[in-house]
């Protein structure tokens, strides 16, 4: 199922042993475009540090209460290495963070999640163990590079078809499963009226963080016949169709875009 980003900040988190703090922000990869890290302020708890959660500890979500239920205990969150949520986050921080907490990296696979499409298709074993050593001596300076991304950096960004301006990024939907996100909500509302559209990060083309910025590779006549978006509606399979035979891409759940998305990430 689609949810919105903002949906997910405030969600309260507990711990195997108690409350640990709620959500204040999320991180993706901009070169996946994948929520990797739930920023999770612990309060008065640890006096108000900031901690990263990854999409592999979560558990049971429930939505209606706002709560997630994560697989570790109030200690073990405590001990984890310390990661200034201020400062960009590292490869080499975060190769420290998924060795405390013995989890295979999500790196480095053809897969959205290592080889998987989803956290739950990530596990820990042997095999896993000279891999995740050769992988952490082979991180160099170079690869100090951060791909990691606030959503709230990206919320409010102008939107540039190939043509011209069309809207700006009101919110995001992820994938409550893999963590992808699907679609930024655009808000065309300067151009046509409050009309809100739906647009696949696969159809971007650039992205200029300086000038908060989002390029597409869509026209502006596109988008605006493009199929509305329903704020108050749960968005559909069929609905999802309708939205990518309109645009002449295959949609994110069929075999040709599986194929392309695992052929670039070879690349």
């Amino acid at each position: 199922m689609l949810r919105n980003v903002k949906e997910l900040q405030g969600f309260a988190i507990h711990a195997t042993d108690g409350i640990m703090g709620e959500v204040v922000d999320l991180y993706f990869d901009d070169e996946d475009w994948a929520i990797r890290y739930l920023v999770v302020d612990t309060g008065h708890w640890l006096s108000g540090r900031k901690v990263l959660i990854s999409p592999l500890a979560i558990g049971r979500v429930d939505w209606m209460a706002q709560e997630l239920s994560v697989s570790l205990t109030k200690a073990r969150v405590e001990g984890s290495p310390d990661i200034d949520t201020k400062k960009p986050v590292s490869r080499q921080h975060e190769a420290t963070y998924f060795e405390y907490y013995a989890y295979p990296y999500y790196w480095g696979g053809e897969g959205l999640w290592g080889m998987g499409a989803y956290p739950g298709s990530m596990t820990v074993e042997r095999r896993f163990e000279e891999e995740m050593k050769t992988r952490r001596a082979s991180l160099t300076k170079s690869s100090d590079d951060c791909h990691l991304r606030s959503t709230k950096v990206v919320l409010g960004n102008h939107v540039h078809a190939k043509d011209g301006d069309i809207g700006h990024v009101e919110d995001m939907l992820v994938d409550d499963r893999t963590w992808a996100i699907r679609y930024m909500i655009v808000d065309t509302s300067n151009w046509w009226g409050g009309h809100r559209v739906l647009v696949a990060p696969h159809w971007i083309d650039a992205v200029s963080w300086p000038e908060a910025k989002v390029s597409v590779n869509l026209t502006r006549q596109a988008v605006q016949d493009a199929p509305p978006y329903d704020s108050t509606a749960q968005l559909d399979r069929q609905q999802e169709q309708a939205i990518y035979e309109h645009y002449g891409h295959p949609g994110y759940w069929t075999t040709q875009a599986i194929r392309e998305a695992a052929s670039e990430s070879v690349k």
